[in-house]
Formats: C-alpha cells, structure tokens, sequence
C-alpha cells in the first residue's frame, strides 16, 4: 500500500519542487526571511530586506534555512519542506486510520490527502499550513488514543503537548487553539469533561513550554518596545496585532482582504474534491453520542474527526478568512471518507449506503462530464497564444482582488485561456475519463477499481494545475526581471519597488540585491521599520525623485496599474524602460543599451 501512496506522491510533488519560479508576496518574503536569517546567523528574529519581520512563528523559517545552508538557495529547496510536510501528513493520517478503522482505511485516507488539491495549491507556495495541518493530525491522533484508556499514558499526553507546541511554533496560537478547542467540545459533548484530570495536565504544560516557551522569551528580550509606542514590542505586535486583532479584523495596516462566508465553507469541499461528494454516506449514521458511556473506539474517532471540522470552519466564519484557512480539516475529512470507503467493501450491495454511492457516482459522472464539455468549448473558442505572447496583455487586472491568495484569478479573460491549451485537454480527459471510469466500475461494484480510477482522475487533475501554474507564473513572479538585471547590477545601484514590496519582492530575492521602498511603508514590513535600527529604505516621491535625478543609477520595478505614480514628476526623457512583462515593468535612469525602449512623452498606464 504505501509503495502506491509514495508513488502518488512523487508523482505529484517531486516534479513540482523545482518549477515553476517562486512567487512575488508570500512565497519570496518568508523564502527571503529564511535565507536572510541564514546570513545573519540570527535565529531568532525574522528580517526581510534588512527589516524586522514579526510577523510569523520560526519553525518553516529554521528548516528552509537548514536546508539552504547545506544545498544552497533554490526553488527546490525552498519547496521540499512544505513537500516532505505533505508525505509526513499522509503517513500521520495513515497510522491514525489504521488504528481507528483497520488498514484500509489509512490507505484510502492517505490516498485521500495525496490528491487533495487544496494541499496541492497551498504548498505551492512557502505558507506553513501543511506543518499545522501535520501537527494538529498527530495530536488529534494522540487524543484519541488516550481516550481508549482510563488512565492515558503518559507519552501520549506529553505527545499531544509537544505536538501542540510545535503547531505554535509554527503558527502562534492556532496551534494552541485548535486542539483545545476541539477536546473541550469532545468532552462536553460526551459528558466527559472529568477525563481532563487524567490528561496529565501539569507535566504536559511543562512540556509544552520547554518546546514552545524559549524562542517567544528570546524574541520578546531581543525585540522589546519600539521608542515612542511603549507598548508596542514584539509581544504586542506579534500576539495581539497578529493573532487577536487580526481575528476582529482590525490589525494595523490593514493589508488584507476576506473570502465570503459562503465561498469559505464550499472550499472545505473544494480541497478534497473529488472525494468530497462521498462525504453524505461517510458521515451518514453518526448516532447519538451524548451518553456518558465510553463510545466505541470507531464511534469515538469519527465523532472527534466531525468536531475538528465543525470547530475549525466555524472558528474562521466569524473571523477575517484566507482560502487556505480551512486546510487543516483535510485530514479530518480524509479519515472520514477513508473509514467509509474501506467500510464499503464489506456492505451488502444493496444497502441503502451502497445504493447512495452508486447514484453519487454517476452524479460525479455527469459533473465530470459538464465540466469536460465546457473545457472542450473553451478550448475550441480560443487561440493558443504565439510563443513570447505577455499573457498579461490578455488579463484584465484586479489589484482590489489581489490581497487573497488566489485573487490573480479573478484576472483571467475568455482569451487569456488560449495559453492554457494543454491543461484545459488534461482537466476534460481526467473529468471525463477518469469519473466516468470510476462510475462504471462502480456500478460494477468493483470498489478498488473505481476507487483507483478516481485517484488516477485526481492526479491528472493535479497535474494539470501545476501546468497551468507554470504557464501563469509571469504574472505571479518577477524572476525574469531578476535574471535580466543580474548581469548589469552593480553594488552600488539603486533597486527601487514602486509600492509595496510584496509586489516585486522576488527581484530582490533572486538578485540578493536590496530594495528601497517607494510609497510602500505598510504591510508587511511598517511595524518593523520602527525599530531605531531599521535601514531607511522607504521613500516618498520626493526623495525618489532626487535619487533618480542624481549621479548614481536607479532601477525602478512597478507594477503596470501603479507605474503612473511612481513616474510622477521625472523627466520622461530620463525614463528608459529596461523589461516590461507580466504586467511589470522595470525602467532606469539610464541608457544600458540597444536592447532598451525609451519611453519618453508617455507613461506605460497610457
């Protein structure tokens, strides 16, 4: 079994870890802050373009760091922690099936976690959610071990500490959150709640805080108080601008935005489509669980997975929410449909569940078949784009939309699908084929079959999106303008970002060469640009104005819907632009030459 789960996975992720290029934000700020931290030799504070960064908990940061300083900076190596993240997940979901509904449950769980394209899309980029997702799996699972005893070993409550510590070092409080929330509404609804004084409460908290105490202390002496703003420190900034006010929707600066309720709770079953349409027959049955008798060890884990995936969704709906936000039920949901289909194979044919999973079956048939049919359509109204087409001249931007993680979408035209030719023939013959199959060996009552038809139809589909992220990835990056000025730029020029810089945060990443700010302090790096020993790379157009005007050389990267405010006030005839793709332009204020486009009497925004 696991030689299948471990080819699904290598299929999925290993080709993925090196290509495409890192992305502008998320993706090269915290790539930045790992590989700055390895400069510094400075392990406990996050810096970013020689700033303060408080934002995030260290964990993703120390072991992106480990491996650049044996392998060197890359793309693979920034990307094979959140891919081994996702093997160690699999296998965590795995043991924890195996013991709760027997073998074949953990393998179509894991199966389940291997193909999910929520894991996929967010560990395309360095966020740490699979890690809180790993985490968060193997304290539920050490939980539900210890309720199977009146007196819980000690290891396992010190597991469910240590795991819980490392979920906080991997994303501050919703470590902690997560799991207390979930085992307080566990024992209160079995009536159980006495069970906590057996949980070892004391030497647990005293392992929690060996693991999780030492780097908060240690960043709270090195980070204190800003001058002027008393209270205002790491500790003020970091959990209650970040965790508490960030959770009102009130943190400073304001540099985000929020999915509708609505679209939040359907990409619950968006991340572990397409085995999401099986979840009516798989919690089908659940049964009163409020009796103060010890629930059997199955009805036990099933009611703690529904709990996990009701207190996570409903912890964010009142909350500021990210797509990604709902990743850590994928395991939870996974065990689940993994305990159905194994408990499948043993049902009479005509049950009345069986009955339900073959009519799902052929509505994920037709679903399949709609989707096929209007990719098809897509495919023949469009025109594959000419090889070097800027696919942004066939976008219409949304800067609005740009603060959600996958708000780039919202750009896409009709025409614009004409470069995405060869993924839109894989998604029509992954729905088509591969649900169809799967419906047809179903019908059949071939479970395994149909089973492996839907997980092939999965990994076509997965393998689809990173073809499609590939070829969208010159909006998502600026690597190509990185790579263009490599061979020009010299110590002693001037790489300016135009905004904030998360928007070009990729040119100063790949070219190690630090950025000023121009009109850009906010986001990410206001708070530590406070600090007395903060760089001063932020400018106003003033300044900037000067410095272009002067004797040294200046870059300016912009992106397209803000290059007439950074170009406000120079002489056109010194703008010459340097590179212009993906919606991005880089000018300077000199000639470097014949390759260069002088822009003089026009701004690009005309």
């Amino acid at each position: 079994m696991w030689t299948i789960l471990l080819m699904v996975w290598a299929v999925v992720y290993l080709p993925a870890l090196a290509h495409p290029a890192l992305l502008d934000d998320a993706d090269t700020v915290h790539a930045e802050a790992a590989r700055e931290m390895l400069l510094r030799h400075d392990w406990v504070t996050l810096h970013v373009n020689g700033i303060r960064y408080l934002d995030k908990a260290p964990l993703l940061y120390w072991l992106t760091a480990g491996l650049y300083r044996f392998f060197g900076v890359h793309e693979w190596t920034t990307r094979l922690p959140l891919a081994l993240g996702t093997l160690a997940l699999m296998g965590a979901v795995f043991g924890f099936g195996r013991r709760a509904f027997g073998l074949w449950a953990g393998f179509y769980a894991a199966l389940v976690v291997a193909t999910a394209p929520g894991l996929f899309v967010f560990t395309r980029f360095m966020i740490p959610d699979v890690f809180v997702t790993l985490w968060l799996t193997l304290g539920m699972w050490a939980f539900w071990e210890m309720l199977q005893s009146d007196r819980p070993s000690a290891w396992l409550c010190w597991g469910l500490a240590a795991s819980t510590a490392l979920n906080v070092l991997t994303k501050s409080l919703i470590g902690l959150v997560f799991p207390g929330l979930i085992i307080l509404a566990y024992l209160l609804l079995t009536r159980r709640l006495q069970f906590l004084g057996r949980m070892r409460l004391l030497s647990s908290a005293v392992v929690f805080l060996l693991i999780a105490a030492p780097w908060h202390v240690l960043a709270a002496f090195r980070n204190p108080a800003v001058p002027g703003t008393p209270e205002k420190g790491f500790l003020w900034y970091y959990f209650i601008n970040e965790q508490f006010l960030r959770y009102l929707n009130e943190r400073i600066p304001r540099d985000y935005d929020t999915v509708p309720l609505l679209l939040f709770w359907l990409l619950v079953l968006v991340w572990v489509f397409p085995w999401s349409a099986y979840l009516p027959v798989a919690v089908r049955g659940l049964g009163r669980f409020w009796s103060r008798e010890r629930l059997e060890p199955e009805q036990s884990a099933r009611l703690l997975l529904v709990l996990w995936t009701v207190v996570i969704v409903g912890f964010f709906s009142f909350s500021t929410r990210q797509e990604y936000y709902t990743l850590p039920v994928v395991p939870a949901l996974a065990l689940l449909l993994g305990a159905w289909l194994a408990r499948e194979h043993w049902l009479d044919p005509e049950s009345v569940e069986r009955r339900w999973a073959r009519r799902i079956s052929v509505g994920l048939a037709l679903f399949g078949a709609a989707v096929s049919i209007a990719a098809l359509v897509v495919w023949a109204r469009t025109k594959p784009l000419a090889p070097h087409t800027d696919l942004a001249d066939f976008l219409t931007e949304h800067p609005g939309k740009y603060a959600l993680s996958l708000g780039h979408l919202n750009d896409l035209t009709l025409a614009a699908f004409g470069a995405f030719h060869k993924p839109l023939l894989e998604v029509a013959l992954a729905f088509l084929c591969g649900f169809g199959l799967h419906a047809w060996f179903r019908q059949r009552n071939r479970l395994v079959w149909a089973n492996m038809a839907l997980a092939i139809a999965a990994v076509v589909f997965l393998l689809a999106i990173q073809q499609g992220y590939i070829i969208f990835n010159p909006i998502l990056s600026s690597k190509a303008f990185a790579v263009k000025l490599q061979p020009v730029l010299q110590p002693d020029d001037a790489l300016v970002i135009n905004g904030d810089y998360e928007w070009g945060s990729s040119v100063p990443f790949y070219t190690g060469h630090p950025a000023l700010i121009l009109n850009g302090r906010r986001a990410d790096l206001w708070f530590g640009s406070l600090f007395p020993d903060a760089p001063q790379i932020f400018l106003d157009q003033q300044r900037f104005i000067a410095l272009w005007n002067s004797s040294r050389r200046v870059f300016l990267f912009t992106p397209d819907f803000n290059a007439r405010n950074g170009l406000q006030g120079l002489d056109p005839r010194s703008v010459h632009l340097v590179a212009r793709k993906g919606g991005k332009l880089i000018f300077c204020n000199r000639p470097l030459g014949q390759d260069l486009s002088p822009v003089a009497g026009r701004t690009p925004a005309e």
